[in-house]
């Protein structure tokens, strides 16, 4: 593919990293109406993963979407990619994805192939999941952009939330940290092939096989790790009630990223979510290329999964069958003066 013909050419930003950081997003949603339905349970106000729609007979309908421009310049990839981020919102809520629809920005300068070869990767990953793709959306524009629209089921009373964590349960991380900045480099040309596959590999892998190992471990709260980073999506979980020690030293990360960051290969999007995270948590303490992955967007990162702390090694073990770099990471306490507590 030669240049004019690059998915990258003219892309400002690519996957999670290309989102609205999390202070400018939630400014805007405060300004919205809220909508009143005994059947939505779960709405924008708390910045859940996906919508939550009661049906009947104790079950629900979960939606979802998500887009983005692309990261790596290989259409299919950036396909699966993408079709493995919007699918994971539904996994984080304890949902299993039936239907998907395709939504395509579309350059005039790419040949339609180009197209067809997104549209391909992103149907592999929605037929792995057991999905199906029902149609979509397209119009022409300047930047590559694809996502899809997602529709799940769940039981009602086994839908999980991203904000319900109890004291003394354990956190889990099941993908490692880093890819935002491994792409960061390889767009600078200063990242190695090898570290280029790790990253690619994460993304690409579903956390389906994560998600589907949670019932019967007490799990009580779940998110995705997205373009926010860890430490805003662990805001999240807090919430206004609870704390969480972080320890530093368990954290899943792809190696070649630490590297990378302490050679200030960055993203714009981690800067974003460090202003954020100001003032919930002292990252001083830690050494730079640290602090940078804790603020790493990452495009389809792993589920950040509360679990109770008895149970959380067996579901660690069952977890790391599909997602060997699994890790416990902290654990929920009492609110204190910070959201985030680091130790270790």
């Amino acid at each position: 593919m030669n240049n004019a013909d690059s998915i990258l050419s003219g892309c400002t930003g690519g996957g999670c990293g290309a989102k609205f950081g999390p202070g400018v997003l939630g400014t805007v949603l405060k300004g919205l109406p809220a909508f009143e339905d005994e059947r939505l349970l779960v709405g924008f106000d708390a910045s859940d993963d996906a919508a939550v729609y009661r049906l009947d007979g104790g079950r629900c309908m979960i939606s979802t979407v998500d887009f983005f421009s692309p990261m790596v310049d290989d259409p299919r990839v950036f396909g699966r990619i993408a079709a493995a981020n919007a699918l994971s919102d539904i996994y984080a809520m304890g949902g299993t994805p039936a239907v998907a629809l395709n939504l395509v920005c579309f350059p005039e300068r790419l040949p339609v192939s180009v197209l067809g070869e997104v549209l391909e990767g992103g149907a592999e990953k929605i037929r792995e999941a057991g999905a199906v793709v029902g149609g979509g959306h397209s119009i022409y524009d300047r930047e590559l952009k694809y996502g899809l629209a997602v529709t799940g089921f769940a039981d009602t009373d086994k839908v999980l939330r991203n904000n319900t964590p109890r004291v003394g349960h354990s956190v889990i991380l099941t993908k490692p940290l880093g890819v935002g900045i491994i792409m960061a480099a390889n767009r600078a040309g200063q990242a190695s092939a090898e570290a280029v596959d790790k990253a690619l590999e994460s993304m690409q892998r579903l956390n389906l096989y994560a998600s589907e190992k949670l019932p019967g471990y007490g799990v009580s709260a779940c998110t995705d790790v997205t373009g926010f980073g860890l430490l805003a999506h662990l805001l999240e979980v807090c919430g206004e009630t609870a704390s969480v020690e972080l320890d530093a030293d368990a954290l899943p990360i792809i190696p070649e990223a630490y590297g990378y960051a302490d050679e200030y290969l960055l993203t714009a999007a981690g800067q974003r979510n460090r202003e954020h995270f100001a003032d919930s948590g002292d990252v001083s303490r830690l050494p730079f290329a640290l602090q940078e992955l804790l603020f790493d967007p990452q495009t389809s990162g792993g589920l950040l999964v509360c679990a109770d702390a008895e149970q959380a090694d067996a579901l660690l073990r069952d977890i790391k069958r599909d997602d060997p770099q699994a890790a416990v990471i902290g654990r929920i306490v009492p609110r204190r003066e910070h959201a985030v507590l680091f130790r270790g």
